[in-house]
């Protein structure tokens, strides 16, 4: 089955991992910092927090969107044992390798850091985000696959009829305002290895899934209303601010956080729904990126925090140094040693060069 290429949630994918680094270079910046795990500056700049506050409660959430719409494009051509194997391949073997020989080297740089004693364990870091996903993967497939086999069905175009009416993403909303309610998390934009992440995670991939699924009406819908979603998830964040100081009720903070996803897809399937010369390297080395960037940020940190400089600066030059290091490793080494590749998520050689050959040969 042929389904046209979504470049929007391409560049969604790319964009957000790239916020995803500049918020984690933001928490160096923080009091806080060392509590979570993190390396921190002694020079902190908690004004920045304002804004990465207004970020952090749909950063994450919209990546399990996105991850559960790329399972539906996957679905097209895939049957469900396909899917296992091709899943196993890119989520669950960068995930194992990860948690060997990726996640542990920021740890170690946080020991030298803070000149503690050098300890290997082999743990998830930042890559609980990859061991959520393959569960969701497992977990879903059989609903997936039951929805594929009916998708001229009633229960589509009961769902496509809903949402082209702008309330009806908002219904969406209340499962995740429910999801608050239950579970309480204390902070609500703590999503690792928490049940509130593993639940909410598992919400989103799901809708990302079904708002695919559900056809045309819900992206005409989110392009037509992005700017009311968009304000009022602002009038929300407002609220949280200066009323909850930041911390609003888990129900408040749920819904803003759709406001601002519902928003930025509207926004996105109107201005990004394009192809772009860049965006198919973006792409594939957005993946590799986000695997590697904790412990590329660190040795930054390691590097520049100790400088007496200003503390703009030293954010400055982490930023720079961060992005330039993580372009040069995927360029440089995992984009061009084979067994590498694999162990990144990225197709092998070989299979490239079939792939690429295939697109010359197309009329």
């Amino acid at each position: 089955m042929k389904t046209a290429r979504r470049h929007d949630i391409d560049w969604l994918r790319v964009i957000t991992i790239a916020l995803l680094l500049m918020y984690h270079i933001a928490i160096i910046f923080q009091p806080w910092a060392m509590f979570i795990g993190f390396v921190k500056s002694e020079q902190p700049l908690e004004n920045l927090w304002i804004p990465m506050t207004m970020l952090n409660v749909w950063r994450i959430p919209i990546l399990f969107f996105v991850s559960g719409m790329g399972l539906y494009f996957a679905m097209r051509k895939r049957n469900w044992k396909q899917l296992i194997g091709e899943r196993s391949r890119r989520i669950l073997l960068p995930l194992l390798f990860g948690i060997v020989a990726i996640a542990p080297l920021h740890m170690f740089i946080f020991q030298k850091f803070y000149s503690l004693p050098l300890g290997y364990y082999p743990h998830m870091g930042h890559l609980w985000f990859l061991g959520n996903i393959f569960i969701y993967v497992l977990l879903f497939l059989p609903i997936f696959y039951l929805l594929k086999h009916r998708e001229g069905g009633k229960f589509k175009q009961i769902l496509n009829k809903l949402m082209s009416n702008p309330f009806g993403p908002l219904l969406v909303s209340l499962v995740f305002m429910l999801e608050a309610i239950w579970v309480k998390p204390q902070i609500y934009s703590l999503y690792a290895e928490t049940w509130h992440g593993f639940f909410l995670g598992g919400l989103a991939f799901f809708f990302g899934y079904l708002l695919v699924y559900s056809g045309q009406h819900f992206w005409d819908t989110v392009k037509k209303w992005r700017w009311g979603y968009l304000v009022l998830a602002l009038a929300l964040y407002v609220v949280r601010y200066l009323e909850f100081q930041l911390e609003a009720p888990g129900y408040l903070m749920a819904l803003e956080s759709n406001y601002w996803i519902f928003g930025v897809f509207g926004l996105g399937y109107r201005y990004l729904n394009k192809p772009h010369r860049i965006l198919g390297y973006l792409s594939q080395a957005a993946y590799p990126v986000y695997i590697i960037h904790m412990f590329v940020m660190y040795f930054g940190a390691l590097l520049i925090l100790p400088l007496k400089i200003d503390p703009w600066i030293q954010l400055l030059g982490i930023i720079v140094f961060t992005f330039a290091m993580c372009y040069l490793i995927y360029e440089l080494l995992i984009r061009r040693v084979w067994f590498l590749r694999p162990l990144f998520g990225l197709k092998g050689k070989q299979k490239m060069v079939t792939a690429k050959k295939v697109l010359v040969n197309k009329p």
